[in-house]
């Protein structure tokens, strides 16, 4: 794999997240692969899928690069996302350009440390690393330990980050990332953009690309959302 080209294609741009569980309608690979295309028609310069066999099916299906990750929650930890060496290699030998996965301060399943796995990916695999955190000192730390890229993907979803501001990005903290670290490893906006002018202004603040998924690809949440809406005015 070229980093250097991975790396070209994403930048500036769009990278949308296909993700649905299995209980959910869309929750299938096949419906996951044709948004997937559908997404990638409309100019999206990547994928985010989760689980192995979606990401098969959408690697297969697309012309553009693919962020894997695995989603499994664990007794005793918080973490979920790519929580574990074993759930990582899955994902790694999928195809994925790109592996992401819980870079944040909290405790792993089985007391596993990030720095090891780290480790481990780097040895046996060539997939590039992105680090998922939810504060500066985490984007920090994974800049140190190796991580190809960073995103903000966490911010808001730890006990230490929540916010009222369910459907704002955290323009701070992408910021603080992009004047801080930006000159040492591409900083990804994600989380809680659900507006074409938030994602503009994201990238306009320094951001290498932007995520978007539930605004784009979770009907369900957006019906919700529309909802919510419309009972306040009732």
């Amino acid at each position: 794999m070229n980093t250097e080209t991975t790396l070209a294609r994403i930048k500036g741009g769009l990278i949308v997240s296909v993700q649905a569980d299995d209980n959910e309608p869309l929750g299938k690979p096949e419906i996951l692969a044709a948004l997937a295309q559908a997404a990638e028609l409309g100019g999206a310069c990547a994928i985010r899928a989760c689980y192995p066999k979606n990401i098969v099916a959408i690697w297969n299906a697309v012309r553009l690069p693919v962020i894997g990750i695995y989603k499994k929650k664990y007794p005793n930890s918080e973490v979920f996302i790519g929580a574990t060496l074993a759930d990582n290699l899955e994902v790694a030998e999928t195809g994925c350009e790109i592996l992401a996965f819980d870079a944040t301060n909290r405790k792993r399943p089985n007391n596993e440390k990030l720095e090891n796995i780290i480790r481990f990916l780097k040895e046996k695999t060539n997939v590039l690393l992105m680090a998922d955190i939810s504060t500066f000192d985490e984007g920090e730390r994974a800049c140190d330990l190796g991580f190809d890229l960073i995103s903000t993907t966490l911010s808001g979803y730890t006990s230490y980050t929540k916010t009222e501001s369910e459907y704002k990005p955290d323009f701070a903290l992408l910021q603080k990332l992009v004047e801080k670290i930006d000159n040492r490893i591409p900083v990804i906006a994600e989380g809680r953009i659900w507006n074409p002018e938030d994602a503009r202004r994201l990238l306009e603040l320094g951001a290498y690309a932007v995520v978007v998924g539930s605004a784009i690809t979770r009907p369900t949440l957006v019906t919700q959302r529309f909802l919510q809406e419309i009972r306040k005015k009732n």
